[in-house]
């Protein structure tokens, strides 16, 4: 994980290549998303279990539709001649690349929860930095060498499973599932 969270190409083509390692990907995906959780209960409240639940579902219906979406527009709509990917390897190296998401349980602290000055600047600065290790992520997974390309992946990719993701959250919000 630190590796990727260092923006180390290596350790993406490592992940990539390692059909094991979705499992691990998964893992750093879950705990990221409950660093990001409980470092916002410090502005937020103490979430309730099926709140936890609820946001670890998420993240990792995100993170699967996102690498699908990837996969599908970089690997067949945009390929470059070398690209060879398939959804694994987007899943694998795009699972890793939230490890800086990790560093949100800082908000558990006085003065760097969300609604605080500090607290905000920082999850900005990581939101940045987990966007640059998506798009090397991108980058690898799909053997791009333009670093461009791959972030003009990502942002397609991001727009459309975030529309997705909220048809489905209104679905179910509607049908009275969640709410």
């Amino acid at each position: 994980m630190t590796g990727a969270a260092k923006l180390n190409v290596a350790i993406y083509e490592e992940v990539e290549a390692d059909t094991s390692a979705t499992g691990q990907a998964m893992a750093v995906v879950c705990l990221s998303s409950l660093a990001m959780g409980i470092g916002y209960t410090g502005a937020l409240g103490a979430p309730s279990v099926a709140d936890i639940l609820i946001m670890v579902l998420l993240a990792l219906s995100s993170w699967f539709i996102w690498a699908f979406i990837n996969y599908f527009i970089g690997a067949r709509l945009f390929p470059e001649p070398q690209t060879r990917a398939d959804h694994g390897e987007l899943l694998r190296t795009m699972g890793f690349a939230q490890s800086p998401r990790l560093l949100l349980l800082i908000g558990i602290f006085p003065g760097f929860g969300v609604n605080e000055t500090l607290g905000q600047v920082l999850a900005f600065a990581i939101s940045v930095w987990m966007l640059s290790t998506m798009i090397v992520a991108v980058r690898q997974a799909l053997d791009y060498k333009s670093t461009v390309r791959a972030g003009a992946v990502c942002f397609v990719g991001l727009m459309v499973s975030g529309i997705l993701l909220n048809l489905c959250l209104g679905v179910l919000v509607g049908i009275g599932v969640l709410g």
